[in-house]
């Protein structure tokens, strides 16, 4: 398991963490999936897919609403967690263990100046 320290959340509530050999998996804050409710279906942006820091993705659909994935930074999509696919209630089990989608920033960079954990926290108040 990562440390909390080593994740770095969006403004529009997705978590980065790194992964392996400047690599990055990115999935839905535990805040996010709370105010979504019971997550039904995920459509996450396609591996060979580019990401747009802000920009729609993809999106997470609950049963009272759906809600857009915004790219946490630039970058290219490399996979996308099928276990989810099949079981987007995994979100609602565990949101910030739970991946959406591996991707390669184009500056890794640009991932340290996302919000820390304790940051992210303080936002939400």
């Amino acid at each position: 398991m990562k440390s909390e320290s080593q994740y770095y959340f969006s403004e529009h509530h997705l978590w980065v963490l790194p992964d392996t050999e400047g690599t990055f998996i990115a999935g839905i804050s535990d805040h996010a999936q709370q105010l979504l409710g019971d997550i039904v279906y995920v459509e996450a942006p396609p591996a060979g897919s580019k990401l747009q820091a802000g920009q729609v993705c993809g999106f997470v659909e609950s049963v009272k609403t759906a809600s857009d994935l915004h790219a946490p930074v630039s970058g290219e999509v490399l996979a996308v967690n099928n276990a989810i696919a099949e079981n987007p209630e995994l979100l609602n089990d565990a949101a910030e263990t739970t991946w959406i989608f591996r991707f390669r920033a184009n500056d890794a960079k640009d991932v340290s100046a996302l919000m820390n954990k304790d940051t992210y926290q303080k936002t939400l108040e």
